[in-house]
């Protein structure tokens, strides 16, 4: 599905990492590996962990106010709010709800997408359509998740991998010529057995049997997805760009999922994107899912890694399997450099 409007802009960022740091050599242990394995199997070093009074709306409550300050946009203006998770509070209500009601954002329309790791830039699409269908409106865009709650320790496919935390933009008419050029979102449920949780939905509710069988954690095939990934997100951002009339080199910011770092390093090179300036989040977080193309986003917006009118290229990618891509102009202003606890 492609979209071709540039009515919308991001006008600010925000983000949230929990306070705990977990260093490999803490992961490495019950997943029967070596801290050195991890790094050099994903380049990841470090992830953050929510603390045991935090949930997925509480790091999403904080990104979000991150954004609306940088955006400099009142609350109460807010007329859709988005929260993209595969990890929400509870089934219901939708973790949207409470992240309006922790903002007194009363005003605003709130609902939840599941799309995994794609979920922010599926989210980011939703939100850019409906401000076509309302101009003047403003949308709040939110990718969070606590992955540490539901990773089974001793699996070294999933437990090295994911962090927890959030990241949230505003969205909002353009200021000017800048803003969001276009989307492409594809799924390919065939491949849904790749990235999955098995119980505790409808078809095999929570039971004594389902936790002894350990159905509630997330399961990942690894090496199907980096298959996967590298054989249809290429050509999905190659096709974005040349129906906006663009190539590969013209990119001048990349920000991807950020998977593995083996893997992202394999994906730039083969999306032609070696000349793209690319903002890396994962060594110090981790894969946080669906909040990790809007906490690497802010971490460039907020190290000085954007500038205005550069042809920003947004890609998601991960259970369903989905894939999302955004493509913008940048038009927000300088971000502030990060506080403590947010990226940096």
């Amino acid at each position: 599905m492609a979209v071709a409007m540039q009515t919308t802009a991001i006008l600010g960022t925000g983000s949230y990492l929990p306070k705990e740091e977990v260093p490999n050599e803490e992961v490495a242990a019950p997943a029967g590996v070596t801290a050195d394995w991890i790094e050099r199997k994903t380049q990841i070093t470090s992830r953050r962990r929510a603390a045991p009074d935090e949930a997925t709306s509480d790091l999403a409550v904080r990104a979000a106010r991150e954004a609306l300050d940088q955006a400099g946009i009142d609350v109460g203006r807010i007329g859709y709010l988005i929260v993209a998770t595969s990890t929400g509070d509870s089934p219901q209500p939708p973790t949207s709800c409470l992240v309006q009601d922790a903002l007194s954002a009363h005003g605003a329309a709130c609902f939840d997408i599941n799309v995994v790791c794609s979920g922010f830039v599926y989210a980011l699409a939703v939100a850019h359509s409906l401000i076509a269908l309302r101009p003047g409106s403003y949308a709040l865009v939110v990718g969070a998740d606590v992955y540490s709650r539901i990773l089974d320790a001793t699996d070294r496919r999933t437990a090295v991998l994911f962090g927890d935390g959030a990241g949230a933009v505003v969205v909002g008419p353009a200021p000017g010529p800048s803003g969001i050029i276009g989307f492409d979102l594809c799924s390919d449920g065939g491949a849904s057995r790749l990235i999955r949780v098995d119980a505790g939905g409808s078809r095999l509710p929570a039971s004594y049997e389902t936790l002894a069988a350990g159905g509630h954690y997330f399961r990942m095939d690894g090496r199907g997805v980096t298959d996967f990934v590298m054989k249809t997100v290429p050509p999905v951002l190659d096709g974005l760009l040349d129906g906006a009339g663009y190539r590969p080199h013209d990119v001048d910011v990349f920000v991807p999922h950020q998977a593995n770092g083996v893997l992202l390093t394999e994906l730039i090179g083969r999306a032609g994107l070696d000349g793209a300036r690319t903002p890396r989040t994962l060594e110090k977080y981790g894969n946080v899912g669906s909040a990790s193309v809007p906490v690497a986003l802010d971490h460039a917006n907020r190290s000085g890694l954007l500038s205005e009118g550069d042809l920003v290229l947004l890609a998601g990618f991960g259970g369903g399997m989905s894939i999302g891509a955004c493509l913008l102009h940048w038009s927000a202003p300088p971000a502030p450099a990060a506080r403590k606890g947010q990226t940096s």
